[in-house]
Formats: structure tokens, sequence, C-alpha cells
């Protein structure tokens, strides 16, 4: 009977501590998933944030105001327009070659 109550008590004991462990593992996951968590919040308004930023930066008027300052760019006209012209195209020459 001794024996079986030994037993017993050493059962209970590593029970009690493999509960205590699975505890406290079991905390520091739902610690790290509420981390991750909000880290991923964090990112998400952080994308949004910047994509707003990036529309208000690609308006029309924003790039032309932009290519006029930085890049010293105008518009095309007429007077500053040249056209150029393909010479006249040669006949093919006859060739044995085939494609």
């Amino acid at each position: 009977m001794t024996r079986l109550n030994l037993l017993l008590l050493v059962g209970l004991l590593v029970s009690s501590i493999y509960l205590v462990r699975v505890s406290y593992e079991s905390r520091r996951l739902f610690a790290a998933l509420d981390k991750a968590q909000s880290e991923e919040r964090a990112l998400e308004h952080d994308s949004e944030r910047l994509k707003t930023e990036l529309r208000s930066q690609a308006t029309p008027l924003r790039v032309e105001r932009t290519a006029r300052d930085r890049l010293a760019m105008r518009s095309a006209t007429p007077a500053v327009t040249q056209y150029v012209e393909l010479p006249a195209a040669a006949p093919p020459a006859a060739s044995g070659a085939t494609r």
C-alpha cells in the first residue's frame, strides 16, 4: 500500500509540474501572439498612410509642377517640335536565305 501511495504521489508531482510548465508556455505564446497582432496593426496603419501619401504625390498637377521645377521640362509646342521622316524604303534584296 505504501508503494502505491508513493507511486501516486510521484505521479501527482510530475503531472503538477507538467501543468505549471504548460500553463507558463501558454501564457508566453499568448503574449507573443498579442505582440505580433499589435505589430500587424501598426504595419497596417503605416501601409495605409504610405498609400495615401503615394496617391497625393501622384496627382497630375503635382507631377506637372515637379517636371517643370526640378526637371526644367516644358510643354511641347509646334515651335520646338522636330519631325523626323524615314528615308524611302529600299526594296528588299533577293537573297537565298529563308526566314
